[in-house]
């Protein structure tokens, strides 16, 4: 039963527990390089970017936090919603061999993440992981922190930005901004993929090339 909490002069809401608290963050594919030099690519969407730095929320037992504890390389691919099919077959494959106890039952080992998905590995500019060629966005970073969170079974990492690559059709004429209306981004709505819709604004800050001064 709701439990209902009323607001003044508002709709009811109700208390609820939530399996998991993804209210609709865009989906990334974390690549990283193993131990014996292969590339693991990692869907994931705890992922927020301050600055210059980028925060990424993994599970401590998959291979991307081992591999990012190890190795600071990486690219944050930024998938379009026409991926989220690439997207979901990723999804149950851990590139850890053998499976950790706490993915066993539900996820395999897969080695090749790049074939298995059906997407092109292109080689990194500054660092060694590879970019996904079908992502519009892909963000070369390098890892400057990699810990454990309190919470248990939860890494944080964070990731310096050291190139940003955009498909052609999203570069703005300046190659400063992205084509905002052209980009549609995968997101992850609780365990969900939903894409966007039409532009409905842009804040006070935003200088994208219609309101760059000529």
């Amino acid at each position: 039963m709701c439990r209902r909490v009323r607001l003044a002069g508002m709709s009811e809401s109700c208390v609820i527990d939530p399996p998991v608290v993804y209210p609709g963050t865009p989906v990334v594919l974390v690549s990283s390089v193993n131990a014996d030099g292969s590339a693991n690519l990692a869907p994931m969407s705890s992922a927020w970017v301050v600055g210059r730095t980028a925060v990424l929320g993994l599970g401590t037992e998959g291979q991307t936090f081992a591999n990012l504890s190890r190795r600071a390389d990486c690219v944050l691919n930024y998938a379009s919603e026409s991926l989220w099919r690439q997207v979901e077959r990723l999804a149950p494959l851990t590139g850890a061999d053998p499976v950790p106890a706490g993915k066993a039952g539900v996820f395999r080992t897969e080695r090749d993440k790049f074939g298995a998905a059906g997407l092109t590995p292109v080689a990194g500019e500054v660092v060694a992981a590879p970019r996904v060629a079908e992502c519009p966005i892909q963000v070369e970073g390098r890892v400057v922190s990699a810990r454990v969170s309190a919470e248990e079974g939860v890494g944080v990492v964070e990731v310096a930005v050291l190139r940003v690559h955009v498909h052609e059709e999203l570069a703005e004429a300046d190659l400063r901004h992205v084509r905002v209306a052209g980009w549609r981004p995968l997101l992850y709505v609780f365990r969900h993929y939903v894409g966007v819709g039409a532009e409905l604004g842009r804040t006070f800050r935003a200088t994208t090339a219609a309101s760059v001064p000529s």
